[in-house]
């Protein structure tokens, strides 16, 4: 039953940020895609209910505030991911 909360969560995120803005092909290039978004949402994507850090954010990573700022292409550009560069 816990399961089902955070599933009726990401289900209509990953439709709103990627699978909704691509044509899926079939069941093969869905298995391609959806780690891929995964992957941000756990990893770079901000959740407001951890203070805009996602669930695997890294505390004792310090990035000076003055460095450049890189993009990312997620799945050809779908989704883009920003960093500093350390």
């Amino acid at each position: 039953m816990l399961a089902n909360c955070y599933a009726e969560r990401w289900v209509p995120a990953v439709r709103a940020e990627c699978t909704d803005r691509m044509l899926i092909y079939g069941e093969a290039h869905l298995r391609d895609v959806l780690p891929a978004c995964a992957g941000h949402y756990n990893v770079h994507r901000p959740h407001r209910s951890r203070q805009q850090r996602p669930p695997e954010h890294d505390e004792t990573a310090a990035v000076p505030p003055g460095a450049p700022v890189q993009r990312r292409k997620v799945l050809g550009g779908v989704i883009n991911e920003y960093h500093r560069a350390a």
